[in-house]
């Protein structure tokens, strides 16, 4: 690992710390915006609608962006500035700098009339309760003609890990993470000239805005800004939106340069469209409710019948845009998905999928090859297990298949000797259709398959794949199967849009420290240029702590991959706490800024943070991969056990008894694994983890199906030794570290039950923990006020138990005396 260097730059114009060794800390320093002149209103009666008489003082209350204040100049307490004016508004600012939780008052004293805000939120500034961040100080006051005010403030009780600022500067917050813009989706148009880029932002409160934006690449402007979607027709440089009419939907298409609309078809039905690349007609994809049942007693028929929606069942039409016909295509009770239409218009490939329940996989696929013109249909393959998706060649003579090794009779599979691939590890394969030859692309090839298409222009195959803990954008070539990583920017390569008759690509991405980045990339030379930071946007103003890859040799010779963040303004002579992140299940913690775990934001918090991907991830390699299945748990705990002891051992600054550890899903399996198999821990974190592999794999949506992917073949009534013996329930009387069990109460992956009883088991057996349940959320905290009382309860307990700091967790979770 390299040499950590550490910074600290202060801008003394506009930087004044003070350090809070005292109790109470006088603030010196602010920067001020001002004045704002009031005049008095005109009195047209003498009360209001209230019957209220008219106060000076209620001008305080005249709206005023409090973000001037960051603008402002930098004076010091004492006398502070008026105005002529008969009344005004002044803004001074200052920041509050905290490491850990704490409540202060903000005690004033040389104005009348006053209001404080912290973090734009109004307050009373007796007590004030400040989560370990970086804090912004408003005090918006009114002056009056001819006064004068001597301004003096303090904080009180703030212990010893505070300071104040005037500073631009500073740490990374949850909501820095939750707010904000960001890419949806992007596409060219065929000659590359034009892009389509959807955005999402989100607002504070959680209220999320879409907008499409039109741009010439070739001039840089930016053509249209709407909220109405917008896509490309097919190999064409003309853009389509769907909009309300009379009779149903309506197909618009537009022209960029001129702006001329043409109405391509009217009336369109609900469901899903598809544009033909020959212009000719859409697929629409429509759903049919399955039988009702008795909404008070009611019958399940199979294990998926319990999901709502599960009976719904979709089918194919076609819609002629010339006669505004609508003619179906598939017709029965199997579920069909439109996988890829030929590039002539010619065909259409579907799947059409089925549950076999009795053996491994239990649900099998077909694919189809259908004649729109002559309604004739070709098997390509018939009930094959391992399937996800299919795309046509450009002469549709191939099928490019994604699937897992053990497709088409594990002609793709590359393990030892009596073991199982990881399903989530996925593969290429080109089936011909005409004698249905496989052949495995992907065989030796380590990253696992995620995006695909095969690019008509230059006959190549584009896919973005897993590497590592990385997704990077690959090519390859069919005639010869060679792979070429691109070398993109960005660590992980989130989505790519092709120009079909150009050699040009979009892309957008993001590293493990910065947001999303917008980059055009040529094909010719695999260069990319910067379109768009929404990062520089994001992060404006914030200091984020290193990210660095950190690597270590478990004892079975596996090189097992890690990263570790550091908290801003690191000093390598501190002692710090840590927090150890992993999964631990199917696939890798991938590079994201942006996650349900961002570990920069624990990193803010004081916090250093080893992330480790244990081995059984896919992205790794097929053998790697495979170490997943079957285990349930074992090699996986001890690649972690082995990589926090050589990370403790490698890195002095970290303090060995002040270490906790947090996963989510399978990744809370292990964390309740673990600590029946180590006392390294101070404190840990299961977020829907599995407690007994038996009741998940009943209960939950997913659970048996899972379970084909992690007990592979094995059963509970043929596999105590997984099912029993591995599952944390069982062991519950090893745990003695402080356990807190996070659950939504919706979680239909893994069912809340499985925090229930292991909690039950923790409390009879005397152990410390605690179980908070999150009302209505599913297997992720997606309602944005919940995450944030999710997250801060995931603060408070590290900061209970790490920082001996329990304040915060008592402010949440109040004693109760019952």
């Amino acid at each position: 690992m390299r040499k950590l260097k550490t910074s600290l730059l202060f801008a003394a114009c506009a930087m004044a710390f003070t350090t809070a060794w005292a109790n109470d800390v006088d603030v010196k320093t602010f920067r001020y915006a001002g004045p704002f002149d009031l005049p008095e209103p005109v009195l047209i009666d003498s009360t209001d609608a209230q019957q209220k008489s008219f106060a000076s003082e209620s001008l305080l209350n005249t709206p005023l962006h409090l973000s001037l204040a960051q603008q402002g100049r930098i004076v010091n307490a004492g006398n502070m500035p008026t105005s002529s004016a008969p009344y005004a508004l002044h803004l001074l600012q200052f920041n509050i700098q905290n490491a850990a939780y704490r409540k202060v008052g903000i005690e004033l004293k040389g104005l009348k009339h006053y209001q404080v805000y912290v973090d734009n939120k109004l307050v009373s500034p007796s007590d004030v309760a400040l989560q370990p961040q970086t804090h912004n100080v408003v005090i918006k006051y009114l002056s009056q003609k001819d006064s004068t005010y001597n301004l003096s403030v303090r904080l009180t009780n703030v212990g010893d890990s505070l300071t104040t600022n005037t500073d631009t500067r500073r740490t990374l917050t949850l909501s820095d993470i939750q707010n904000g813009l960001q890419y949806y989706r992007l596409g060219l148009s065929a000659n590359g000239r034009y892009l389509i880029t959807n955005y999402y932002d989100v607002m504070d409160g959680g209220y999320t805005r879409y907008s499409w934006r039109l741009t010439d690449l070739k001039t840089g402007t930016i053509m249209r800004e709407t909220d109405e979607s917008m896509s490309w027709i097919p190999g064409t440089n003309r853009f389509y939106t769907i909009r309300k009419g009379r009779e149903g939907r309506d197909v618009i298409a537009t022209d960029p340069l001129t702006g001329r609309e043409q109405t391509l078809a009217t009336g369109i039905g609900e469901g899903n469209i598809t544009l033909a690349p020959n212009g000719e007609y859409l697929i629409l994809s429509t759903s049919q409710e399955g039988p009702k049942e008795d909404a008070d007693i009611y019958e399940i028929t199979q294990p998926e019948d319990r999901q709502p929606g599960w009976r719904t069942r979709w089918n194919l039409s076609l819609v002629d845009l010339k006669t505004g016909l609508t003619r179906p295509l598939t017709f029965g009770y199997h579920n069909v998905s439109l996988e890829d239409i030929s590039a002539d218009g010619r065909y259409i490939l579907y799947m059409v999928s089925r549950s076999r329940l009795e053996k491994r996989p239990t649900t099998v696929s077909s694919l189809y090859k259908l004649d729109v013109k002559t309604m004739q249909t070709t098997c390509v393959a018939h009930d094959e297990g391992f399937l996800s998706e299919a795309r046509f060649s450009p002469d549709a003579s191939v099928l490019l298949v994604k699937a897992t090794a053990e497709a088409f009779s594990d002609v793709g599979k590359n393990v030892p000797e009596g073991s199982t691939p990881n399903m989530y590890d996925y593969q290429l394969f080109a089936l011909n259709v005409s004698n249905k030859a496989v052949t495995p692309l992907t065989k030796t090839f380590n990253p696992s398959i995620e995006n695909f298409s095969w690019n008509p222009r230059d006959g190549q195959i584009y896919f973005t794949a897993l590497d590592k803990d990385q997704q990077k954008l690959f090519r390859l070539n069919p005639k010869t199967n060679k792979f070429t990583r691109l070398n993109m920017p960005e660590d992980y390569v989130t989505r790519v849009s092709f120009a079909h008759n150009a050699p040009l690509a979009v892309w957008y991405g993001e590293s493990a420290s910065n947001s999303d980045r917008l980059y055009t990339l040529n094909l010719d030379n695999g260069k990319s240029n910067l379109l768009e930071d929404l990062s520089k946007l994001k992060l404006k103003d914030i200091d984020l702590g290193t990210c660095t890859p950190w690597n270590f040799v478990s004892s079975r010779g596996d090189t097992i991959s890690g990263r570790c963040y550091l908290p801003p303004h690191f000093d390598p002579n501190k002692k710090y706490p840590m927090i150890v992140n992993y999964y631990g299940g199917c696939s890798p913690v991938s590079v994201y800024f942006e996650s349900r775990y961002p570990l920069h934001l624990y990193a803010a918090q004081g916090y250093v943070v080893y992330l480790v991907n244990p081995s059984g991830a896919a992205g790794f390699g097929q053998t790697h991969a495979s170490r997943h299945v079957n285990t349930a748990g074992k090699g996986v705990a001890e690649d972690i056990i082995e990589g926090t002891k050589a990370f403790l051992k490698a890195h002095p600054y970290v303090d060995p008894k002040r270490v906790g550890c947090i996963g989510a899903s399978y990744g809370g399996f292990m964390t309740q694994y673990l600590q029946t198999q180590t006392d390294i821990f101070a404190a840990a974190i299961s977020h829907a983890g599995i407690s007994d592999h038996t009741s998940y794999w009943g209960e939950g949506y997913w659970g048996y199906s899972y379970s084909e992917v992690s007990m592979a073949n094995s059963y509970p009534w043929t596999r105590k030794d997984l099912y029993v013996d591995q599952s944390p329930l069982y062991n519950a009387d090893k745990i003695h570290t402080p356990l807190l069990f996070l659950h939504g109460n919706a979680d239909t992956n893994v069912p809340i039950g499985e925090s229930i009883q292991m909690f039950t088991a923790l409390k009879l057996l005397g152990r410390p923990t605690a179980f908070v349940v999150v009302n209505g959320e599913n297997h992720t905290i997606m309602d944005y006020q919940k995450r944030i009382k999710w997250q801060n309860t995931i603060f408070a307990w590290f900061a209970r138990y790490l920082q001996n700091n329990p304040s915060w967790w008592q402010a949440l979770y109040p004693e109760k005396k019952l």
